[in-house]
């Protein structure tokens, strides 16, 4: 490093964000998680050594802030690499558009919009009724701790959630919480985790699942059923009229203007378009709302200034 050695676990945990900067807000929490877990373990196991001492030693074995960061890199475009799926899809307009089929996310997508109505009312019946109950026992002796119980447990959940959104979206996601200043005393870790933003972002995410849950899932439950409907009615109506599968006489739908030759295809077409419509609006709407996601529940990269 071209500036001095740091000295104490903070510099060189600032050291490390301000090498990291510009990167991925996800990616910086993990590293800044993992650098700190391991140098505050290395401190504790060596107690006849000063903490500057320590990291000295540290800095020959788990490297210098630089050394760190670019081996994070190194790990995250790595990553990034084998979990891309790789699509050959036609550069016309057409192949653009019906190039969706060949893409995982958007049948990922679909799915974390079905998910979206289970995961909302989950969310939300924990988000509410915690904070019932909190306001509810404020005014007796276990009512603090309970509270403080459930903003760690509001954090765990957010946690799995963003698991879930890397799973469905693509996006990255952390996948370790914000280190907790174990060497602050009681108070002072309550007050920092109410000023924190995040602890009440995370909040209302959760409870905004629930509305966006519900507009997700009919956004997919309408389009799947209607788009299939479209595509597979001719293949119905035939199985009716010819008692195909055993349906002649059960299902008794025989609209006349299906008897039309131009009325088939352009039912399957309709259904086809529909269909594919669906698949981008569910793409794109699984990466609006895990950019939203990221927005609520990760912690900003804003880059510390070393001193």
């Amino acid at each position: 490093m071209s500036r001095s050695a740091p000295r104490s676990i903070d510099q060189y945990l600032r050291a490390l964000r301000e090498e990291l900067a510009g990167e991925d807000a996800a990616l910086i929490q993990d590293a800044l998680y993992d650098a700190e877990e391991y140098l505050r373990a290395e401190v504790a196991a060596h107690p006849d050594k000063s903490e500057s001492d320590v990291l000295e030693l540290i800095a020959s074995t788990y490297g210098a802030p630089d050394e760190v960061a670019s081996a994070y890199r190194d790990t995250e475009a790595k990553v990034k690499a084998a979990m891309t799926t790789p699509r050959n899809i036609p550069k016309s307009r057409a192949g653009a558009f019906f190039g969706v089929f060949l893409d995982p996310r958007a049948y990922t997508s679909i799915f974390f919009m079905l998910l979206s109505l289970a995961t909302g009312i989950i969310y939300f019946t924990f988000a509410v009724t915690g904070l019932a109950l909190s306001a509810g026992l404020s005014v007796l002796v276990i009512g603090v701790p309970f509270f403080l119980v459930f903003v760690a447990l509001t954090r765990v959940v957010s946690l799995a959630e963003g698991r879930l959104i890397e799973a469905m979206t693509g996006e990255r996601m952390p996948r370790r919480p914000v280190h907790p200043n174990k060497r602050a005393g009681f108070w002072t870790r309550v007050g920092d985790m109410l000023k924190d933003w995040r602890t009440w972002t995370t909040l209302a995410y959760l409870i905004l699942m629930l509305p966006f849950g519900i507009i997700y899932f009919i956004i997919a439950v309408v389009g799947l059923s209607v788009s299939l409907a479209f595509t597979f009615a001719p293949l119905v109506y035939f199985a009716d009229h010819y008692g195909w599968f055993g349906l002649q006489g059960d299902v008794h739908w025989d609209p006349d203007w299906l008897n039309s030759m131009w009325a088939m295809p352009i039912m399957v077409l309709a259904g086809v378009l529909l269909l594919t419509s669906l698949m981008h609006l569910s793409r794109g709407i699984g990466r609006l709302h895990a950019m939203y996601a990221k927005t609520l529940l990760v912690a900003p990269a804003a880059p510390a200034t070393l001193t």
